[in-house]
């Protein structure tokens, strides 16, 4: 018997205002760790691969904002319930088998806590959600003082996302009078059993303004950071231009190389390889192979990035030092800049060409020719 086929959505609600976060635009518009808490809990769903659609519930005002923001849009409502039943009603006419309905605020969410919420509805539950079991001490209080404990055994803390059968939790909605902490007590109120799956410390909730650097010391820590540099030398021979960053520039030699030696390039290149222990031009286009044979060095560097990019990583920045005597550089660095970003899919600032000289000591000095250094720093994406 076919096992019929499963759809799961992800509703993320962004609606509220977040005044506890303190002054400043609603908290999933501010900046955290280099992006916004948007950008964070979005990236969270759309890479995950069990997540077939995404449904982003946002307050009316902020909808003109978004256009660039993954998923299908829809506005909020009153209250957070209200809300996450406008998203829910934008799935009512696809075909849906499960749903998670995920705070914006807890940009920490990791892909192991969305997995083990779905597979708990994989498995046959109507409802899951992650928690944490309470490990400190409770207390009631009155004015300031303690009034009695609470014992602490089955309490947890809730967490989302919290996954439901979508045909379930969109009754339980439907018929819901208002007013619920979260979408788990709507649920028991429609006698929908709950699975509780492991959570995690690190999907807090930003409520308060000291959450945002507590979070941002998270996303920051699981950042892997790599430097690599390149060095490169080319002799001159007979012509009348050579080609360095890209840049066609006229001089009365040209760079003797197997490919189209542009120095620059191959500094760079090397770099990127360097920063992912990844060897050198050499490992990769080997000068034995006659196919590269006066080839544009746009190739090498376009596989270095395509290299760090399948192996999770972007280039951060990148700096390069010609050093020769001549030709000058500074007339066409800005060429080279916006060609070297242009092939390497950065913002021009993140990309820096400059020259010295070796006052006329040296090989570079006695203009034999040109060498370049360069320094590549690799952040994961």
């Amino acid at each position: 018997m076919t096992k019929p086929l499963q759809k799961t959505a992800a509703v993320i609600v962004a609606a509220g205002r977040g005044t506890r976060a303190g002054p400043g635009a609603p908290k999933q518009w501010r900046p955290l760790a280099g992006k916004r808490v948007i950008d964070w809990t979005l990236a969270a769903f759309e890479t995950h691969p069990d997540i077939d659609e995404i449904v982003l519930v946002l307050h009316p005002d902020d909808l003109v904002h978004a256009k660039s923001l993954p998923g299908k849009h829809v506005s909020g409502g009153a209250t957070r319930d209200a809300s996450v039943r406008n998203g829910l009603e934008a799935l009512a006419q696809g075909d849906t088998t499960h749903v998670l309905i995920h705070d914006v605020a807890r940009a920490g969410i990791d892909p192991d806590t969305i997995t083990a919420v779905i597979t708990a509805l994989q498995n046959g539950a109507t409802g899951a959600a992650p928690a944490l079991p309470v490990t400190d001490a409770l207390w009631h209080g009155n004015k300031g003082a303690v009034s009695g404990t609470q014992d602490r055994e089955g309490l947890f803390r809730a967490q989302t996302p919290q996954g439901f059968d979508f045909t379930s939790i969109l009754k339980a909605h439907r018929a819901h009078v208002g007013g619920a902490a979260d979408d788990v007590e709507i649920a028991r109120a429609a006698g929908i059993d709950v699975a509780i799956t492991e959570g995690r410390e690190t999907n807090m909730k930003i409520t308060t303004a000291d959450d945002f650097g507590r979070l941002e010391h998270h996303l920051r820590g699981t950042m892997d950071i790599r430097l690599g540099n390149g060095f490169d030398v080319h002799a001159f021979e007979d012509g009348d231009h050579v080609i360095l960053c890209g840049a066609r520039i006229p001089h009365n030699k040209a760079l003797k190389g197997h490919s189209d030696a542009d120095v620059g390039m191959h500094a760079v290149t090397d770099a990127i390889y360097g920063a992912l222990a990844q060897g050198d031009i050499g490992r990769h286009f080997p000068p034995s192979d006659m196919k590269w044979k006066g080839a544009d060095s746009r190739i090498f560097l376009e596989h270095a990035v395509q290299l760090a990019s399948d192996t999770g990583f972007k280039i951060a920045n990148i700096d390069c030092t010609l050093i020769c005597e001549r030709p000058k550089i500074g007339p066409h660095a800005p060429a080279m800049i916006t060609r070297m970003a242009n092939i390497m899919g950065l913002d021009e600032n993140r990309v820096s060409i400059k020259a010295t000289t070796s006052e006329t000591l040296g090989f570079t000095g006695r203009e034999e020719g040109i060498a370049a250094i360069a320094t590549a720093t690799l952040v994961t994406k």
